[in-house]
């Protein structure tokens, strides 16, 4: 039987967006569905979108202390064998949980796995195809390249089985940028993860994200996490050498 699943989507402020992730989680049609989307009060018309598709999902709608703290409010919810989040500017593609579901009913010793995803502009147009297939080759090496040297795991298409919480807890809300590679290197210390080749997610980038505009910041703070699980001088030197490198690479771009 397929493992039941639940998607987790913080929100807050995604009217813009919101729509095209619920659209794409429900539209799965998967068969063993938990969808909760927990959104810290909106001050925009996000909450009147969601509260169109509240008879086909869980919402909770109150205060809390940001993106982490709203994940984990999901994750102590959540009914699914199998969990994740997916953020409210990102979006599934088709056929992403079917895939995911079959993955774990036919392989029950995998704790977690992940698969590739999309990036993509404002408007849903790909972009960063060389960023793309550079983290592809990295995940076809060993975890010291693709979580050690960096952080090249596409967390919309990261899976995980609910009971890893018994033993490893939740999300740590003291971190905003990288509380997802902090999660990652503590289920590394259980397992590595499943790689799967498939585009499962569309990673979207955009002026007000995260990720478009407050990188130096998230770089500062993967470092930070990274040095708590990783030792080593040289491989240090290697992860703090390649944040720069990425940095850079950035501001020429922007």
């Amino acid at each position: 039987m397929l493992p039941s699943i639940s998607v987790i989507t913080p929100s807050y402020n995604q009217a813009d967006f919101i729509r095209q992730t619920i659209e794409s989680v429900l539209t799965q049609a998967y068969p063993r569905l938990d969808y909760l989307v927990v959104d810290g009060l909106s001050t925009d018309r996000t909450l009147a979108i969601v509260r169109e598709y509240e008879d086909r999902l869980t919402l909770l709608a109150e205060r809390d202390n940001g993106q982490t703290d709203a994940i984990n409010k999901g994750l102590r919810r959540a009914t699914g064998d199998i969990v994740c989040w997916l953020n409210s500017d990102d979006y599934f593609l088709p056929n992403a949980l079917t895939t995911v579901g079959r993955f774990f009913e036919e392989n029950p010793d995998v704790l977690w796995l992940t698969g590739d995803c999309l990036i993509v502009d404002q408007v849903g147009q790909p972009i960063q195809q060389p960023v793309r297939r550079y983290k592809q080759l990295l995940r076809s090496l060993s975890p010291a390249a693709y979580l050690g040297m960096t952080n090249a795991i596409c967390q919309p298409s990261t899976f995980w089985r609910r009971d890893a919480h018994t033993k490893l807890g939740f999300l740590t809300e003291s971190l905003h940028y990288t509380m997802d590679y902090d999660w990652w290197l503590r289920l590394l210390q259980r397992q590595p993860p499943a790689i799967l080749p498939e585009a499962l997610t569309a990673f979207r980038i955009h002026a007000d994200s995260k990720g478009g505009n407050q990188y130096e910041r998230q770089f500062e703070e993967d470092y930070q996490t990274f040095c708590r699980y990783w030792t080593g001088a040289p491989i240090r030197w290697l992860h703090r050498a390649h944040n720069r490198a990425i940095t850079a690479v950035y501001k020429l771009v922007k």
